[in-house]
């Protein structure tokens, strides 16, 4: 079952106030000035140095927020997907310590490497491959987005990719990475409809995908959680493709695309006549309205990173965070 409705978070933007924003450079000829509007002209996203600048932004404004349980802190530096995990994640340790995460320990980034999209139009975005003190030997992979250039860079895309399966991209002779258009046909599927062909498969099974933790391991995992006795479980997998959410894909060297995509999910818990829903953790419980008695309803957002092959190939999903972002008692 899939619908394309975007969570309650979602945020909108004013895209005709943004097109008043948008990049112009202006460049001398020999017949006089000539405008270039950063809406068509391809350009790079943004210096190496600038890219630079927003992580080490974007992890002190986390960490700062982390430290404290205050999503306030670092809501400019976050969007789409990965904002609505962060922001409940931080509003549940909020509710249930007030006073500040007594376990912070500050995410430190390190070897950062850049690719940098050029191309037309906004949103514009790079990504960044980083190691860091958390999450064992895996890479931690960011896509950051603005869509203007008063705007801030934005993490919308945060996954984590065990090293050997980053793949290498393709770029010009400048260093500049190449965006892979939405609707591109050369590829196993088109990214616009990575996200819908990701929801249809967790829900029916299906070729699209090659086996793995992400995708053949999860829908396992899930078949054995509906068959524990008393409590019955129901899943519901949603596309989510607008504004914020929107899939990035990046060229590789081989011809196909690292795509970041976003998916909405439901988990529904009845429990059998007599008995009741087990007792939840007390993040899920800071999330949650209503009052708790045979039902329970989690919503949650995930944001993955796949691998899509050239057309004929399966696509592969190297890494996907996913974090509650509400819950309804019932």
């Amino acid at each position: 079952m899939t619908r394309d409705r975007s969570p309650r978070r979602l945020r909108r933007r004013d895209r005709n106030a943004l097109i008043a924003t948008s990049l112009t450079a202006l460049s001398l000829t020999a017949s006089g000035c000539v405008v270039v509007h950063g809406e068509r002209e391809v350009l790079p996203a943004t210096t190496r140095a600038e890219a630079a600048k927003a992580l080490r932004q974007f992890t002190d404004a986390y960490n700062n927020a982390d430290k404290a349980y205050d999503r306030s802190l670092d809501a400019d530096h976050v969007t789409g997907a990965f904002g609505d995990i962060d922001g409940a994640r931080l509003e549940a340790g909020h509710a249930n310590s007030p006073g500040g995460n007594t376990r912070h320990t500050p995410l430190k980034l390190s070897d950062a490497k850049y690719t940098i999209v050029k191309k037309a139009g906004w949103p514009r975005w790079f990504v960044v491959n980083a190691a860091a003190n958390k999450g064992g030997a895996a890479r931690w992979l960011f896509v950051f987005t603005r869509d203007g250039l008063a705007e801030p860079w934005q993490a919308a895309y945060v996954t984590l990719v065990a090293p050997g399966n980053v793949p290498e991209f393709k770029k010009d002779k400048d260093g500049w990475g190449e965006a892979v258009p939405a609707a591109s046909t050369s590829l196993a599927v088109e990214p616009r409809q990575l996200s819908r062909q990701y929801a249809t498969y967790l829900q029916s099974g299906g070729s699209v995908f090659a086996d793995g933790a992400h995708t053949s391991g999860w829908r396992k995992d899930r078949a054995k959680e509906a068959k524990k006795p008393g409590l019955v479980r129901q899943f519901i997998d949603e596309p989510l493709t607008s504004g914020d959410y929107a899939p990035l894909a990046l060229r590789t060297a081989d011809g196909g695309a690292l795509v970041f995509f976003t998916t909405h999910h439901y988990e529904k818990q009845t429990a059998a006549a007599g008995t009741s829903v087990p007792t939840p953790g007390d993040d899920v419980k800071a999330l949650t309205k209503g009052e708790i008695k045979q039902s329970l309803t989690l919503e949650l957002v995930s944001n993955e990173v796949a691998l899509d092959p050239k057309a004929g190939g399966k696509v592969s999903v190297l890494g996907r965070i996913q974090g509650l972002t509400g819950a309804e008692g019932g």
